[in-house]
């Protein structure tokens, strides 16, 4: 089961709602992030909009106490926690920041299960007391160059570096779940055999099924947090089987090749 690697979008994917969206209209500052949207790229507005709500007197243990009552499908949490269960390499990559992400899977109990997150930093200036959000990538000094992402995260270029790294772990297959513009890119990264689960109706879904010549990887939809328990694991269970078919042919095939090899034939004497 190691040979599985599965990844997970974290906004409208693990939960159900979008972190930063939640964080903001639970604090109260909707009308100042609607002002100030067109204004700049989401990820800098997001760190500004921190910066508002502390100069509110908004505090860190304020922003916790609203991660923790994020909504969640019931269904999820047994999801990820089986998947780890039977010994797959869960990771996130996710457009949200560190400190959310971590806040709410810290909470829910289930931090452990992920190997990697994958998202842009976030982190409480010590001088400032404020939470900091930074971009995953600086694109004002090194643009990723994808045009289909935004311009701090292409998850298309971090799937291609999970890639590089399971076949020097020797890890095989990927299990991609996500829903929004962001994981149509590292959709088209998937390999044959590889699978995607895109979120029904939503953005990514959509690019799918606009584009299925361009995707490899089989795609298996879902709609909420118990189907995608069920499929999640019904994937994981088929990849499961077939490796050990494929690993019993080959123990098979080994073992008759030896038995048809016999004793090797004694040399004939040479007469001089």
């Amino acid at each position: 089961m190691a040979g599985i690697v599965v990844i997970f979008d974290f906004d409208k994917t693990i939960i159900d709602v979008d972190s930063d969206n939640w964080v903001v209209d639970e604090l109260g500052a909707n009308d100042l992030f609607n002002q100030l949207l067109s204004t700049m790229p989401w990820n800098s507005l997001m760190d500004r909009m921190m910066k508002e709500l502390h100069a509110q007197g908004k505090t860190i243990e304020d922003i916790e106490e609203v991660l923790k009552r994020v909504p969640i499908h019931p269904r999820i949490v047994p999801a990820i926690k089986s998947a780890y269960a039977l010994g797959c390499d869960l990771r996130v990559v996710s457009d949200a920041n560190v400190f959310f992400i971590e806040t709410i899977l810290k909470h829910l109990g289930i931090r452990d299960c992920f190997s990697e997150i994958n998202t842009n930093p976030g982190y409480v200036d010590d001088e400032e007391g404020r939470l900091q959000i930074l971009p995953y990538v600086d694109f004002q000094k090194s643009p990723h160059g994808c045009s289909l992402c935004p311009p701090n995260m292409c998850k298309g270029l971090i799937v291609e570096r999970i890639q590089a790294s399971m076949a020097k772990e020797g890890k095989k297959r990927i299990i991609y779940l996500g829903d929004g513009i962001g994981d149509f890119c590292p959709s088209l990264k998937l390999r044959e055999g590889d699978f995607v689960m895109p979120r029904k109706d939503f953005p990514a879904w959509n690019l799918i099924k606009e584009n299925k010549t361009l995707v490899k990887a089989d795609v298996h939809e879902w709609i909420d947090g118990e189907e995608l328990e069920h499929i999640l694991l019904q994937l994981i269970n088929a990849i499961t089987i077939e490796e050990s078919q494929l690993l019993s042919v080959e123990c098979k095939f080994h073992t008759m090749s030896k038995a048809s090899h016999g004793p090797f034939p004694r040399p004939l004497p040479v007469p001089y």
